[in-house]
């Protein structure tokens, strides 16, 4: 016999929403199993029931805005620390991309719980994805997640001479970090002094880690691309919305 699940894990599983977003509608009666509703918060669901929500949640989660932010140096993803201001303060109507084909309004109300899909180091510039969405958020940065990231790396070598074919390979697959395998990346030289790296996962530092392993220094990093967003001619400090067809 499958064991019953939380109601909010299996709506989250079945891509109906986050966890939090189902707890809230749960709350708010919005939620039904096989034609119930149920308003009590950690009630448990079998596989094989069906979970419909009321057209108050679908509305509800088509209000939420996901807003894409070319992060400049300086700039922390989330939290604010050590005095550095977080990316979301760039959010303000007088640093919206004059050129945002979406017809959204700015509102206030869009900086609440507009938190970040995925990190990008103070140091690195380019794309991040800041949303409201759940949803979004877990498909960017689910333990699930296939979403691949490009990144243009501009790097000094510290070693003798070039690198070497069997090092850019290494880079490809074959290191290790934080006593675990690195999934396979793609890595190939755009110029002489600059790689592309696109990768499916990112732990703390990865590239700079990476590179480091094989005698290469970091001078630059910019994300150019997360799945099939790029971050194309927005300019540095500005923002725009995603659009509705677009998709990662």
């Amino acid at each position: 016999m499958t064991e019953p699940v939380r109601l909010s894990k299996r709506m989250s599983e079945l891509g109906l929403s986050s966890r939090r977003e189902a707890d809230d509608w749960i709350a708010k009666g919005w939620v039904r199993v096989d034609g119930k509703v149920v308003s009590e918060l950690g009630s448990k669901v079998l596989p094989h029931q069906k979970i419909t929500v009321e057209r108050q949640a679908a509305a509800e989660q088509s209000k939420r805005v996901t807003v894409l932010v070319n992060k400049p140096v300086g700039y922390v993803s989330g939290q604010a620390e050590d005095g550095y201001k977080p990316a979301v303060t760039l959010v303000k109507p007088e640093n919206r991309w004059a050129d945002d084909p979406s017809p959204e309004q700015f509102h206030p109300t869009q900086l609440r719980s507009l938190v970040p899909a995925g990190r990008l180091d103070i140091d690195s510039v380019g794309l991040l994805v800041l949303t409201q969405d759940g949803r979004i958020a877990k498909q960017l940065i689910g333990e699930n997640s296939s979403i691949d990231k490009e990144y243009l790396v501009r790097v000094q070598y510290t070693r003798p001479g070039s690198l070497p074919e069997a090092d850019l390979r290494k880079l490809n697959h074959g290191l290790w970090m934080d006593g675990k395998p690195l999934l396979p990346a793609k890595v190939r030289w755009q110029n002489d002094d600059q790689l592309s790296f696109t990768l499916r996962e990112g732990r703390k530092r990865q590239i700079r880690r990476m590179c480091e392993m094989v005698g290469l220094k970091v001078i630059g990093l910019k994300r150019v691309r997360i799945g099939r967003v790029k971050l194309g001619d927005l300019p540095p400090g500005q923002w725009r919305y995603l659009l509705p067809d677009e998709q990662f």
